[in-house]
């Protein structure tokens, strides 16, 4: 009898393993792409393939919103002084209208680059979405590399 149970016992564990054998998804067989590393010298987007969903109600898309930002963004002098960088973050709703309401900073290097963050979002002008749409965007503030230590505004 204890060797029928064992027997039993033995069958229903390889069929199990069976089972999980058939369900058991195949490797990745192909290499994921990677996207091509967006980089801006000094201020902008600093993200390797990120991309920012309200971007898609800027004319022209992310890349001419963060051209937009970086042409428009002044290091802050206390913080260029101070060498502080990083990014901040703003986050708003973008009404069915086009408009923005609730611009508040997230988070924020610090030397006043979460007020310069906030001035240049409140420059942004978006297409009507459909709904409102609750985002954020970050802004990134990266000193240039130049050897030298001159401090130009």
């Amino acid at each position: 009898m204890k060797k029928i149970m064992l027997s039993v016992l033995g069958l229903a564990l390889a069929a199990g393993a069976a089972q999980a054998q058939a369900t058991k998804p195949a490797p990745n067989t192909t290499a994921p792409t990677q996207a091509p590393a967006q980089t801006e010298q000094g201020t902008g987007l600093n993200h390797v393939g990120a991309s920012i969903p309200v971007a898609a109600y800027y004319e022209g898309g992310q890349e001419a919103m963060y051209a937009f930002i970086a042409q428009e963004l002044k290091y802050p002098l206390l913080a260029k002084r101070n060498r502080m960088q990083g990014r901040c973050i703003v986050s708003f709703t973008l009404n069915p209208d086009g408009t923005m309401q609730g611009i508040k900073l997230v988070k924020q290097v610090g030397g006043g680059t979460g007020e310069e963050a906030l001035r240049v979002v409140r420059l942004l002008k978006f297409k009507k979405p459909e709904y409102p749409i609750l985002t954020s965007l970050p802004i990134d503030f990266k000193l240039g590399v130049t050897g030298s230590n001159a401090l130009t505004n």
